[in-house]
């Protein structure tokens, strides 16, 4: 029978996809030549046109019609991988959970020779080390670069976070509630990569005499409105400045929120004592050691990746005003796609 039997319309679509994006060539070609079968050409035209032998076709259509797509593909060659047995599997993902100086070797990280001896010494089964290095990414295990953590813990963690998202509930135009922050401005561009020509690495001219500046900013929890004020010092007046700035734009507002890290100058005398003459200002702070809790820091990345990293500004009032600009743009944060605007 020269036809293939019919094909349902996702099946056909299967094979059109294959056709269309599949890196393997051959399995490509075949599922094209049982599509061109199935749509009414000869099996002597199919191989005329993709170039191929008319056995060869024949032979495609009849792996296709006993065992479907899975029939196009080609058989893997030579032996299957080894995986070891489950006493090394198990003995390496038991080390890897450990440091080596934790067995009381000297290194503080595992290499695949001192795995393959502890192995042995552990369990008397030889392994070559370049063979532990083949088999442990297919069981999961991979070099990678460590993460700092710190061992000092919150143990208000919770009660802090309860808090936060108890105020993050209760935010509208009456009670508002904002990520506070600050950042520091250096005229020396922080380095960072960029798109070049292969083997040219790109250069970025630095002034030399580095100078500061610095932003606090506060981010709108439910409308993503920034507002944001700058000072040549980062104290508590800073801080002070953002709050009059809050309280000048949301005269109207019940009480305002603030969520802050545990940086000084949020808690000093000074801003205590502010904070009491203003009492419709909450302060609420995040856990100790959790950026991420603070949502403003995105912005603070997002203004590093788009104006200061690399920039070419000889002079600190040029770079505040593409800093500036980028404020501008920025809010409401995300989303207001501040990386395509113009200076």
């Amino acid at each position: 029978m020269n036809r293939i039997s019919l094909i349902n319309r996702p099946e056909r679509r299967r094979l059109e996809k294959i056709v269309q994006r599949s890196k393997d060539k051959r399995f490509s070609r075949r599922a094209n030549a049982v599509l061109l079968v199935h749509r009414g050409h000869s099996r002597k035209r199919a191989a005329m046109l993709l170039s191929a032998a008319r056995s060869s076709v024949n032979r495609w259509c009849k792996w296709y019609e006993e065992s479907g797509i899975e029939g196009l593909k080609d058989v893997e060659q030579g032996k299957p991988a080894y995986l070891p047995g489950d006493a090394i599997v198990q003995m390496l993902f038991l080390l890897v959970s450990w440091s080596p100086q934790d067995l009381g070797y000297q290194r503080s990280r595992w290499s695949t020779e001192l795995l393959a001896k502890v192995i042995h010494e552990s369990t008397g089964i030889c392994v070559h080390s370049s063979t532990l290095r083949r088999w442990m990414p297919e069981l999961g295990i991979v070099w990678r670069r460590a993460a700092p953590t710190l061992r000092i813990r919150d143990p208000y963690k919770e009660e802090k976070l309860a808090v936060i998202n108890a105020a993050l509930k209760k935010c509208d135009a009456d009670n508002p509630v904002f990520y506070e922050d600050e950042v520091d401005i250096h005229l020396n561009p922080k380095i960072g990569a960029d798109w070049g020509l292969r083997g040219k690495q790109r250069l970025v001219p630095t002034p030399g005499q580095n100078e500061k500046y610095y932003l606090a900013g506060a981010l709108h929890a439910g409308t993503g409105k920034v507002l944001y004020v700058g000072r040549h010092s980062k104290c508590s007046d800073l801080f002070i400045r953002l709050m009059e700035h809050l309280r000048k734009t949301y005269r109207k507002a019940k009480t305002i929120t603030l969520i802050v890290d545990n940086y000084i100058i949020h808690k000093s005398k000074k801003t205590q004592a502010w904070l009491k003459q203003n009492p419709k200002f909450i302060v609420l702070f995040q856990p100790v050691y959790s950026p991420w809790v603070n949502k403003i820091e995105k912005l603070w990345h997002a203004l590093h990746e788009t104006v200061t990293r690399n920039h070419k500004c000889t002079e600190m009032w040029e770079l505040l005003q593409r800093v500036r600009r980028f404020m501008e743009t920025a809010s409401p944060f995300p989303g207001n796609q501040h990386g395509l605007a113009r200076v």
